[in-house]
């Protein structure tokens, strides 16, 4: 294989590799935007975005993901806010804007309860704060995610050291 030939070959594992990281972002906006939606109480989550995914021709793995998120936001809502009140009781979740709130809803869902590594799902979800909410939702997304990653892990990577 010459040198050319190998560009070329990193180059399009490289495009493959932008387009599911593409994808994986769509997905978490199509979540969000779903759990957001379905906060006012006219719809179920569920009804959104598969409303949203019929609306826009859209990639497989970015629905794949945000019918997951999506799932695990509804199937354990109860814990997952009684998770963010326990990391951050000073912002009860009724309280929250309802897209501060759709948004820790998400990050600790996709933190929880999917197979996706801990640190890029904070990142992400830290990345979404500072662009729908602010920097101080940014803050409390990354302090809220990362206390939670950090006692999972404890958790979970303390039994066999």
């Amino acid at each position: 294989m010459s040198g050319a030939d190998r560009g070329a070959a990193g180059d399009r594992a490289s495009d493959r590799s932008s387009d599911r990281v593409r994808a994986y972002r769509t997905g978490r906006r199509l979540a969000l935007a779903s759990v957001f939606e379905a906060d006012f109480g006219q719809r179920t989550a569920d009804a959104v975005l598969e409303r949203h995914l019929a609306e826009h021709e859209g990639n497989e793995t970015a629905a794949a993901l945000a019918r997951q998120l999506v799932g695990a936001v509804v199937a354990h809502r109860d814990t997952i806010d009684a998770t963010i009140e326990r990391f951050a009781p000073q912002y009860p979740v009724v309280t929250l804007a309802r897209i501060d709130r759709a948004l820790l809803r998400c990050g600790v869902g996709e933190v929880l309860h999917s197979p996706t590594p801990a640190r890029v799902a904070i990142a992400e979800w830290v990345e979404l704060a500072r662009s729908y909410s602010g920097d101080p939702m940014r803050r409390l997304v990354n302090g809220v995610l990362g206390r939670i990653s950090a006692e999972a892990s404890g958790a979970t990577g303390s039994s066999g050291s």
